[in-house]
């Protein structure tokens, strides 16, 4: 039979108990408005679904995770766009580099058709997605050496970047060395100098500490990345439909607060870097969109994608390249 569900094997009565995985501390707002949504959900069904969260990668990397929620081993969890994208291609479509200035792009899309897309095809590998997406926030570099005014200023810096091929893609086609390497282990990268800078949204930066092997913060705004919340295709099929519904409700209208978290958050975060020492400086991110569009980095992902996603993307983003 496989692997057995926890809806399929408790007893008559007995609780539903789900396990739920995710990669940020427990202080993220992302597990704040978690945990208060576990708390309407099962205060609506009167404590028969119980949810225990494992933050902070508990459970193993998000490659891990992913593996156990396919498997049904995990119940639910929260992934980054990116990270899923290793088995979802179409997951880091948002995530393509200067495609989203800013938020009032971002949501249109994400509640919108390319969200639905997206879904469609987190689908097919038996994951099942909630409607709202969460916020991870846009990302921005950091350096030891000169801050980076503009894509000149990015000609041969060493940066690390995440295990994603997007990202490396993107910086290679802004002239810089980037060298994937895990989160776990980016700040011996920077103190070592392996690497000079590193890209991130500003609640990761202050979380890892990197301010205090970083001089500089650049806000370039480069891609945005947000979390899907998904639930194992194999054991949701097993939940009863009235909890499906529970879920639903208090997890999407959770994914709505925690974004004006994360904005409020972004602000104060600044301030809070600035005092830690870290010096900041903005960018025109119409100078680094026309250097990327004069090299194949939008042809070659706009091939990968295919153009059914790039025309739902360009009907929010505006013309690509």
């Amino acid at each position: 039979m496989g692997v057995f569900s926890p809806a399929l094997v408790r007893a008559q009565g007995a609780p539903l108990k789900l396990k739920f995985g995710n990669d940020v501390p427990l202080t993220h707002s992302l597990n704040v408005r978690l945990a208060e949504a576990i708390g309407a959900i099962e205060q609506e069904t009167n404590g028969r679904l119980s949810i225990s969260v494992f933050p902070n990668n508990q459970l193993g990397s998000d490659t891990d995770m992913i593996s156990q929620l396919r498997s049904g081993a995990l119940e639910l969890a929260t992934m980054p766009t990116t990270l899923l994208s290793t088995l979802v291609p179409a997951a880091a479509l948002p995530a393509i580099g200067f495609v989203f200035p800013s938020y009032d792009k971002v949501w249109p899309a994400m509640d919108g058709e390319v969200g639905a897309y997206m879904r469609r095809s987190i689908e097919k590998a038996n994951l099942q997605p909630f409607e709202a997406m969460w916020d991870n926030g846009f990302r921005q570099v950091t350096t030891s050496t000169n801050p980076i005014r503009g894509p000149e200023d990015l000609k041969g810096f060493k940066i690390r970047v995440p295990v994603v091929p997007l990202w490396v893609s993107l910086f290679a086609a802004l002239g810089a060395a980037p060298t994937s390497i895990p989160l776990s282990e980016a700040y011996a990268a920077l103190q070592t100098k392996i690497t000079d800078g590193q890209e991130n949204p500003l609640a990761i930066i202050n979380a890892t500490k990197f301010y205090e092997v970083q001089k500089f913060c650049s806000l370039t705004n480069h891609a945005w990345d947000g979390f899907w919340l998904l639930a194992s295709g194999r054991v949701w099929k097993t939940v009863p439909t009235e909890f499906q519904a529970v879920m639903a409700k208090h997890f999407n209208a959770a994914a709505l607060k925690q974004r004006e978290d994360n904005l409020k958050d972004s602000a104060a975060l600044k301030a809070a870097l600035e005092g830690k020492g870290l010096t900041f400086n903005t960018t025109d991110p119409v100078q680094f969109q026309q250097t990327l569009a004069k090299t194949d980095f939008y042809k070659t992902w706009k091939g990968k994608f295919g153009p059914e996603a790039w025309a739902l993307l360009e009907k929010y983003a505006g013309t690509i390249g």
